[in-house]
């Protein structure tokens, strides 16, 4: 090994050359020894490098004993977005390792993408242009008897992280009514400062238009939203879910927007890539996309800099500060599950 820090780059499900353009390579590798764990992603490579490596770049399966042979390890980078329970998080802290992830670089393109749902079901853009297409149009009030102004609605948000203080900017231009927020992580005060009013699942639930489900993934958050409280929501209100699948459960809210209970828009499925027989697809009312709403180009080029960035203030001894560090109260909460890296082939 050379005099300079190491760095192992294994981003799976991203890819290097996804994540970092030609002159953030460039000066990565200037600045780094840089080994390549996705051109040999054996765990044979990983052992070799664990004595040398000052950060991973991706977060590959390190318990505790691997971390015990890595001295010189000071950050473990994961760049898909998410928290997974493949690393001793105890261990890490105790050694001062610091566990970051990537999730704020995402959180404006979901936030944009997000209110463009909440448009499109409010005005049934995506439906209408599948009649169009298929010759079954209707000119001007003949298809618009469901539409609904965002502007003077009350809104919910279920979840303020990343993804909600993004998306409640986004709102104010609509002058919102009010718009009520359940996060249980926050105090209610957090959730006052930012111009919201807290209040339990049951109130947002029932008194929201539309309402954004933004949670992470727990023990506690998983089906959230279950058949007995999706019936709190409010006849043609529109759900719209950005987060995780495992937050709702999936099959009554598919099963509710077919009967006509509320309208929903979904980025995110319980298994994916979803299957070409899953019910939602024939469902009229329903707006899917495919897990797209964060990974866009400046996105995963902003990863890359932020990667930059924090490595070399880790190379100094100081905190990295661009992605969002774990906390150790939060971070074995986590349920979410990565993204299958045959989903994300280009």
């Amino acid at each position: 090994m050379s005099d300079k820090p190491v760095v192992l780059l294994r981003p799976a499900p991203q890819t290097i050359s996804r994540i970092f353009t030609d002159d953030a390579l460039r000066r990565l590798n200037e600045r780094y020894t840089v080994i390549d764990g996705e051109a040999d992603p054996s765990e044979r490579l990983i052992e070799s490098c664990l004595p040398d490596v000052m950060a991973t770049n991706g977060q590959p399966d390190l318990p505790r004993e691997p971390l015990e042979r890595a001295p010189k390890l000071r950050g473990i980078l994961n760049v898909e977005g998410n928290y997974y329970q493949n690393v001793d998080y105890e261990a890490c802290f105790e050694r001062g390792v610091n566990v970051v992830a990537c999730m704020p670089t995402y959180a404006q393109a979901v936030a944009e993408f997000s209110l463009g749902l909440a448009i499109d079901l409010a005005r049934g853009l995506s439906r209408e242009d599948r009649a169009f297409r298929e010759g079954r149009e209707g000119y001007v009030f003949q298809s618009t008897g469901d539409s609904i102004l965002l502007r003077g609605a009350e809104m919910g948000i279920l979840g303020y992280g990343n993804i909600g203080r993004k998306l409640l900017p986004l709102l104010e231009p609509f002058r919102p009514s009010v718009v009520r927020c359940y996060d249980p992580w926050l105090p209610d005060a957090v959730i006052r400062e930012a111009g919201m009013i807290p209040a339990s699942l049951e109130e947002t639930m029932s008194t929201s238009t539309f309402l954004f489900v933004l949670a992470t993934v727990t023990d506690e958050s998983t089906h959230l939203l279950n058949a007995d409280n999706m019936q709190l929501i409010p006849k043609g209100a529109r759900v719209i879910l950005s987060s995780r699948a495992a937050v709702v459960d999936f099959e009554a809210m598919v099963r509710y927007v077919d009967e006509g209970r509320f309208y929903a828009a979904t980025d995110v499925w319980p298994d994916e890539p979803a299957p070409a027989d899953h019910p939602a697809r024939k469902v009229e009312n329903m707006v899917l996309q495919a897990h797209r709403a964060g990974g866009i180009p400046q996105a995963f080029d902003e990863i890359g800099e932020m990667v930059l960035d924090d490595l070399a203030l880790m190379e100094q001894g100081l905190p990295p500060v661009r992605n969002q560090a774990a906390l150790l109260e939060l971070v074995t909460r986590y349920r979410s599950k990565p993204v299958e890296s045959d989903a994300m082939d280009d």
